[in-house]
């Protein structure tokens, strides 16, 4: 095997971490010695050992003299747990080949710069854009402070969301749906507005997979909010996005709360909209690196005049509507020159639905 196929095997042996790791990055390794696998693990939960610690424990024999693959480059630091690269050094092992470097502060360099200078061969940047698209939410976190967001919508040819009476059930596939239940297992968080509860009632569940539910959070600057929602009368992790002048409401907040509702109170740009960035800072305190955002259309149309997203998932149903509710509102751009451009990441056909990913 090359070196690009063991790092694709730490990127595949890291997905399983998927929804259990976070904030922490998706890490997988895998030890090769006398061109035998010898080991593997990966990184399996938020605070517990690390993907190379995991692999050491695991070897069938010593990894004195091997090689070892890892998609991002081990840890120099004392964290939740003690440095990986320490417990590299103390099984001398010979060779280490590194997907990628992990841009946090604490490791940056630090992790090679170490295993050099105890004379263990490094190798940096194998599969490094493949890595580093892994481990997305990881580093936008870490570098912009703020979380990775995804505005995803299902619309007809014509770009409606939803009839002329907001009612939005069901533009996309079957197949599209559960694809989509997939998603949200991947993400901290999803986020509709209060218009959509009010029309939808969404749960915002991955009922139609197995897989981690993310929190749920609903962006609501007026209260607006019925207390009979599905969406708070169902499973916990409930989080109103609310704004500071919604703070007078005590009445309705009391009973909020007693539902198991948390409320965020963010500083509001005017009656009807939050401030987004002040929002995704305060998520990213909260720990939540990924945010994958669902509408509804005055929603996405905040997060693009705040230029505060990284992609747009798409799901174009075979349909055309003729009269709707648009996907995106008014972006106050009226000449082609000045319209948002993006670029199609990849694209695909799922039941009688295209998925389009697109990239800021």
């Amino acid at each position: 095997m090359t070196e690009e196929s063991y790092i694709k095997l730490t990127l595949e042996i890291a997905k399983k971490g998927l929804g259990k790791v976070s904030p922490n990055p998706l890490v997988g390794c895998v030890i090769v010695k006398n061109q035998k696998i010898i080991g593997a693990g990966f990184h399996q939960k938020y605070g517990e050992a690390h993907a190379e610690i995991n692999a050491i424990k695991n070897a069938t024999e010593s990894i004195k003299d091997a090689t070892l693959y890892v998609n991002l480059e081990p840890c120099a630091h004392f964290g939740k747990t003690p440095p990986c690269v320490d417990e590299l050094i103390n099984q001398k092992i010979k060779k280490v080949v590194i997907g990628t470097l992990d841009s946090n502060p604490l490791v940056a360099g630090k992790g090679v710069e170490k295993l050099l200078s105890n004379g263990i061969e490094v190798k940096v940047g194998v599969l490094e854009d493949e890595c580093k698209e892994l481990n997305k939410f990881f580093f936008n976190f870490i570098e912009k402070k703020i979380p990775y967001v995804t505005l995803k919508a299902a619309q007809t040819i014509d770009s409606k969301i939803a009839d002329t009476f907001g009612e939005s059930k069901w533009i996309s596939s079957k197949e599209s749906r559960k694809f989509v239940h997939e998603m949200r297992s991947k993400y901290d968080a999803v986020l509709v507005g209060a218009n959509t509860v009010l029309k939808d009632d969404p749960k915002l569940d991955v009922r139609l997979i197995e897989g981690r539910n993310p929190k749920r959070l609903i962006l609501d600057a007026r209260l607006r909010i019925k207390l009979t929602s599905s969406i708070l009368n169902s499973e916990k992790n409930v989080t109103i996005i609310t704004s500071k002048n919604a703070m007078l409401k005590r009445k309705k907040i009391e009973q909020l709360k007693k539902l198991g509702v948390n409320l965020f109170f963010i500083k509001n740009i005017n009656e009807h909209e939050i401030d987004i960035k002040s929002m995704l800072k305060t998520l990213a305190k909260n720990n939540v690196t990924s945010l994958l955002v669902e509408g509804g259309g005055k929603v996405f149309s905040s997060f693009l005049n705040a230029k505060l997203f990284n992609e747009i998932r798409l799901f174009l149903a075979p349909k055309i509507l003729g009269n709707g509710i648009n996907t995106f509102g008014d972006l106050g751009n009226n000449k082609i020159e000045d319209a948002l451009k993006l670029r199609i990441n990849k694209f695909e056909k799922i039941g009688d639905d295209i998925m389009i990913d697109f990239r800021r």
